[in-house]
């Protein structure tokens, strides 16, 4: 089970708890020398760990009902029925503990367990984690991408090392779905974005990107996004459709494009220190949490960003034009994003080229 919390005072003066094994320090020997819990002290027998009561903190980037959250909280009810109802997960959606970058840090302190950190908000720590910000490049079938999250060698090695390095331990790559996106103009082809103020996340290679198209890209928090586009500070944002519909952007956009230019890849990380001193029997019930929510964090997203889309077009009280980009007009865009690439490659850090090329051939060998 879990519980949603807001306190940040209380949560900042917790000590980090952790788990510990249990059945040495309070197992007796019976008059014979044997073990008086019925084990054998010769190994016959396997030890039983068992869970002590603890309580830990799972901070997302999103707000209750939306993707991030809906896997927190199951994620969370995995936990506890695996612990025998031992492990209580207190869960907590954006602002709850400050910004998204606020969220890496806290995490990295050891202030808080667990975080769903888009690699977006750790371009500045973490340069190669910007690799998810290259456009048209995974494949259009987010299900063989989320398979390429899953198994890449570049992702879940050379580029997880990369965010350990920094107190930070990636367990899963996962995508939120296709990004699509909104404007107060349409966004057809590439000429479509000259001089556009668009709306992204802090990352350098996400402004590279929208610079490549002729944008005027700006780095601005989601909090602050609906009255930036309802005033007009910029036209226009990206992000999957979920996202757009949940937050009211389409309220204050007139168009939106289904572009899947990229997809929105997220992470699943624990605090290292935290998990690395855990027990085996709790690192165990992490670890089959894992794996189960990948699965499920797909169709979460499958589910609500086809609910989304049905929602946008039957608003007539704010009504938003939804136009699809034809193969043609990806192509454009897709010959200006392959030139990203090189940037990456000599400004995503000392590993980037090593991570792109390898990811290259991990894309190539499952399509």
């Amino acid at each position: 089970m879990f519980k949603k919390k807001g306190l940040l005072a209380s949560v900042l003066s917790l000590g980090l708890v952790l788990a510990a094994c249990g059945g040495d320090e309070d197992a007796g020997t019976d008059e014979n020398g044997g073990d008086a819990t019925g084990g054998d002290t010769n190994g016959g027998d396997e030890e039983t760990t068992e869970i002590e009561a603890q309580e830990w903190r799972f901070l997302t980037e999103e707000t209750e009902g939306q993707v991030q959250m809906v896997y927190a909280e199951e994620f969370a009810d995995i936990v506890h029925e695996k612990s025998d109802g031992q492990i209580t997960i207190d869960v907590y959606g954006f602002g709850e503990l400050g910004s998204e970058v606020d969220a890496v840090e806290n995490l990295a302190n050891g202030v808080i367990e667990f975080a769903i950190i888009s690699p977006g908000f750790t371009g500045t720590l973490v340069p190669e984690g910007n690799i998810f910000a290259l456009q048209f490049l995974f494949p259009d079938d987010l299900e063989v991408s989320q398979q390429i999250l899953n198994e890449s060698e570049a992702i879940n090695t050379t580029l997880r090392e990369r965010y350990e390095e920094h107190n930070i331990l990636p367990l899963a790559f996962w995508t939120e779905g296709a990004m699509q996106w909104t404007g107060s103009t349409p966004l057809h082809n590439p000429d479509d974005f000259n001089g556009f103020q668009m709306r992204t996340q802090e990352s350098p290679l996400i402004l590279e990107s929208y610079e490549a198209y002729g944008a005027n890209p700006t780095a601005m928090s989601w909090g602050e996004l609906y009255t930036g586009l309802q005033q007009g500070a910029v036209d226009g944002q990206e992000n999957p459709l979920f996202f757009i519909e949940d937050a009211n952007f389409n309220e204050v956009q007139d168009h939106l494009t289904i572009s899947n230019h990229n997809m929105y890849v997220t992470m699943t990380t624990v605090n290292p220190d935290f998990y690395n001193g855990l027990d085996d029997a709790t690192k165990a019930i992490i670890d089959e949490a894992v794996e189960e929510m990948r699965d499920r964090a797909f169709e979460i997203q499958e589910e609500q960003n086809g609910a989304a889309l049905d929602l946008i077009e039957q608003a007539t009280d704010t009504p938003t034009e939804v136009y699809e980009l034809s193969e043609e007009e990806r192509e454009q865009f897709r010959e200006l994003a392959v030139d990203v690439r090189d940037f990456y490659r000599e400004n995503g850090g000392d590993y980037a080229e090593e991570i792109l090329d390898q990811l290259l051939e991990d894309i190539e060998a499952a399509q």
